[in-house]
This record gives structure tokens, C-alpha cells and sequence, in this order.
């Protein structure tokens, strides 16, 4: 839960201000957390993921398909299905869920370290259908060996460049998430990668803010500015940009007999973020009262889709 006494009300800020609210416009993408479980323990995991933490269920296929068919009965028009985790791939269902959502229509986009999960899955990756239609975006911190493995632990790197040879040999679609640091420019940090991806010989668009995603700092125990309605405007900014306003994700708590509905990808212990159990009571208004509001997505410009 939040250490932080700024975070304390829902309505209102510390100072007493109507604290900043998001409406879902429309449901363009829902996000199926796969479970907290991931084969590595990485330094600043936005969800605390690692080889011992379930507190997220592996999420089932049964569940996927619940949610997917909800969608096309209500036609809800969403274009997009996402998987994150954890490692998705660790999932024992991952392929099973991937299949239906692409053959059900919609483009797919699944979140991995790029590393054994995955590469245990080739062979199956490669006779889905729709094909043209799956993203896969593999985490890499850094565009050298020893500050990405300063976040992933050592011997990560290595078999990740071996794992995105492969998928781009393959003509896997791809795309890259990375962080920067506080001393980082964006400029910097593409033009690092441009070099990278040029001396492994890989056409790779690192200048495409969609193909290479760069995320903001990020740390909830540190002070985070609240976002008041009377941001908007001072900011120049429309709350329809803001994550929430087009995307839901579904996870399995494990204390939870059932799957359910949470109003980002990021926060998954906060009950005012909990949205019920179907898609169509998940139209709430979304409070944004957590440092992740400020930090990732209205000051840090980011958006997981």
C-alpha cells in the first residue's frame, strides 16, 4: 500500500484541491496481466515482480477468453489486446491466449525480457495465425551490456541480443522499451541504441517513439507531485491523452476467487483502482491518486500502449 501522506484522499489533494479525474472514452486496449511471477528480480520493477512473487495469479485461458467475448458480444470496438506480466511467456497458458486473441481479430502486443520463457516458445510462436498482427516489445535498460545488467542481474544480456537476432531473422514484429535514467537525455539514449542495433545489423527505427518506447523515472517512495483539475489546463494537457482514458487491465489476485478489472497497468495493489469484475462496469471515474499518475503518465509523457 502507499507509504506516502500526499495520497491520502481520492478527491481531494494534501492541500484540499479537487484532485485531477479520467473518464474512459473508449476501451482501445485491455491488458491481461499474466501473473506476477517473472524469471528474473529486476532493480525498480514498476509491480515488484519476481521468481517468488504470485501476489498475481498466472491468469487462465478461461478468464481471457471471458473477457475477449465480452468485448466482441457488447462490440465494444476495442482494437487491441496487450499481455504484460511478470514474464508473460512463463505463463502455461500464454500461447493458448495469444492464439485467441488473434484469431479473434484484434492486433496483439505481448511484453517480455526477451530472455528463456520466450525463447522455450519459439517453435509455438511461429505457427500462430494473424501473424502480421503480434508485437512482441522486449525490455532492454540499456544499449550496453554492463548498465542493462546492473537492472536484469548478470548474464542477461548475452541471450537477450541472441533472442532478438533470432525473433528479427524470423520477421517476428518487434519493438523496444527501455528507461532513462535522471542523468539520460532522450537523445542520448536513441542515438546509443541507433549504434547498437547498427553493429548487430538490425534495421530498427529507434527514432519511432513507437518502436523504441522510452519510459520516465520512476519511484513511489519518492515525493510526487499531485495532479489538481487545475492542471490541465496549466499544463496544457487533455485528460483523453492520460492512459486510463483508453485502456483497462484484468488480473487474478490471489486472495481473489475471480479475475478483475483495474484501471491501470501500473497500480495493482490500490483498491480505488479496482474497477468490479466485467468491462462494462469499469466506465468509473479514475482518481488520480497515486505518484505513478504524476510520474509515468501526466509529467512523464508515457502510455504502455
Amino acid at each position: 500500500m502507499l507509504n506516502n501522506k500526499t495520497f491520502l484522499n481520492k478527491n481531494f489533494t494534501k492541500e484540499g484541491k479537487p484532485r485531477a479525474f479520467v473518464k474512459l472514452k473508449k476501451l482501445d486496449t485491455l491488458w491481461f496481466n499474466t501473473g506476477t511471477l517473472c524469471n528474473l528480480k529486476c532493480k525498480g520493477c514498476y509491480i515488484e515482480s519476481s521468481p517468488t512473487n504470485n501476489s498475481l495469479k498466472y491468469i487462465k485461458f478461461k478468464s481471457v477468453k471471458s473477457y475477449i467475448n465480452e468485448i466482441i458480444k457488447n462490440k465494444m470496438d476495442t482494437k487491441t489486446i496487450g499481455f504484460t506480466g511478470g514474464e508473460p511467456f512463463m505463463n502455461p497458458d500464454i500461447i493458448e491466449m495469444l492464439n485467441l486473441s488473434l484469431i479473434s481479430g484484434f492486433q496483439v502486443l505481448v511484453l517480455s525480457n526477451g530472455l528463456r520463457p520466450i525463447e522455450l516458445k519459439f517453435k509455438k510462436l511461429k505457427e500462430l495465425p494473424n501473424i502480421k498482427n503480434l508485437t512482441i516489445r522486449l525490455s532492454i535498460d540499456h544499449y550496453q551490456k554492463t548498465f542493462h545488467e546492473k537492472v536484469r542481474g548478470i548474464n542477461t544480456w548475452n541471450k537477450l541480443i541472441e533472442n532478438i537476432k533470432w525473433l528479427y531473422k524470423n520477421n517476428f514484429k518487434l519493438t523496444f522499451a527501455s528507461r532513462l535514467e535522471k542523468d539520460e537525455t532522450e537523445q542520448e539514449k536513441r542515438l546509443g541504441f541507433a549504434k547498437l542495433f547498427n553493429d548487430l545489423n538490425l534495421s530498427i527505427e529507434v527514432y519511432n517513439k513507437e518502436v523504441l518506447v522510452l519510459f520516465p523515472p520512476m519511484d513511489q517512495a519518492l515525493p510526487a507531485t499531485e495532479i489538481t483539475q487545475e492542471c490541465w489546463s496549466v499544463l496544457k494537457k487533455d485528460p483523453d491523452s492520460i492512459m486510463c482514458s483508453s485502456s483497462r487491465m484484468v488480473v487474478h489476485k490471489k486472495e481473489d476467487l475471480f479475475a478483475k478489472v483495474l484501471a491501470c497497468t501500473l497500480i495493482t495493489k490500490e483498491k480505488d483502482f479496482e474497477l468490479g469484475v466485467e468491462l462494462r462496469n469499469s466506465k468509473k471515474i479514475v482518481y488520480l491518486n497515486h505518484p505513478f499518475c504524476s510520474q509515468f503518465c501526466v509529467l512523464g509523457n508515457s502510455s504502455c500502449s
